[in-house]
């Protein structure tokens, strides 16, 4: 009871009732005797009343206040049930979302500590890999009697070790952007058929020299060629990416096909391929990233879906994948208003 009455919130009021006390024994004195003892004891008794059940409410607030620093820093549940009274019960009400809350922060940045954990790993492995190559080529080009032919075909390789390299730490650096959410989507018509052939120019001489042939077809009924809005070079980005993906899948000699169309709800891009497919137990995971699938090439890093997964879903956007029922893959956009 003493240390409650070191509060000053109390001690004002316990002041301002002494107070009121002294002025209705007063009165009551005034009057006669009798009167003024019965106006003192009723207000003993009630200053009494009111700090002994002052005095519970704060050992109960007390007690609340220990165990809330027990859950934030030993992780230990608090028993909620033992403070249903009066204000009590909506402190308890607002004290309740605040832990469900703090449960699912942490929660979620645990995940993410071990997802980052996850990705730096990976990321480590595929730059570590071509680095690895890139060192052992070096000290053969160091060889004073190489032949010509063979150092050619060394410096080729690793050009291609060097731009697999490029190509890799800007790919994670436009995820990191995206991730952080500092890319600024621009928001303008874009025509699918100039998109498309943006996209697909970077590869016509790689599928040229596989002898892979690329068709695009427009399926609308529509005579004004189909857009949608969005940023052009973001989703160039994540097209290339998915074409990319059909050309390193699709054997020498194969087709890579692209059509698109336009209706009243969305614009849609479907890219197939006759390679392979996917492996059942791929399809779920193919935008995770790094995930290589069964049949992935021995250069794939398997962030080039995740990144256009990324980008189109950042512009009201879809992206599906599924296997052709005559073999190969399909690749579905959908752009939304």
């Amino acid at each position: 009871m003493i240390k409650t009455l070191r509060n000053p919130e109390l001690q004002k009021s316990l002041l301002c009732h002494l107070t009121l006390a002294a002025l209705a024994v007063s009165f009551g004195f005034s009057h006669d005797a009798h009167t003024g003892q019965i106006l003192l004891l009723f207000s003993l008794l009630f200053i009494a009343a009111h700090y002994f059940f002052t005095g519970l409410r704060y050992r109960k607030l007390k007690q609340l206040s220990m165990e809330l620093d027990s859950m934030l820093h030993n992780n230990t549940p608090i028993q909620f049930e033992k403070y249903r009274e009066g204000e009590l019960s909506i402190l308890e009400s607002e004290l309740s979302k605040m832990t469900l809350r703090l449960r699912e922060q942490a929660a979620a940045l645990a995940n993410e500590k071990k997802l980052l954990a996850d990705s730096m790993a990976d990321i480590s492995h595929q730059i570590r890999s071509p680095l690895t190559a890139s060192n052992l080529i070096l000290s053969l080009l160091r060889e004073q009697e190489l032949p010509a032919p063979r150092r050619l075909q060394l410096i080729q390789e690793l050009t291609q070790l060097l731009s697999r390299i490029d190509w890799l730490v800007e790919a994670l650096l436009k995820i990191s952007k995206m991730d952080a959410g500092t890319v600024p989507f621009k928001h303008d018509p874009v025509s699918i058929p100039d998109l498309i052939k943006n996209a697909s120019e970077p590869l016509l001489i790689p599928m040229e020299l596989r002898g892979q042939t690329l068709r695009i077809t427009d399926n609308g009924e529509n005579p004004a060629p189909p857009q949608f809005w969005g940023d052009y070079a973001w989703t160039t980005e994540a097209v290339l990416n998915i074409l990319k993906n059909c050309m390193e899948h699709t054997p020498a000699g194969g087709q890579i096909q692209v059509s698109y169309s336009q209706n009243a709800i969305y614009s849609e891009i479907i890219i197939e391929d006759n390679g392979p497919g996917f492996a059942s137990e791929d399809l779920p995971h193919l935008f995770e990233r790094f995930y290589k699938g069964k049949n992935a090439s021995e250069q794939s890093v398997g962030i080039g879906l995740a990144l256009a997964r990324m980008i189109l879903t950042r512009q009201n956007g879809t992206l599906k994948a599924e296997n052709r029922p005559k073999g190969g893959a399909r690749f579905i956009l959908k752009f939304y208003p």
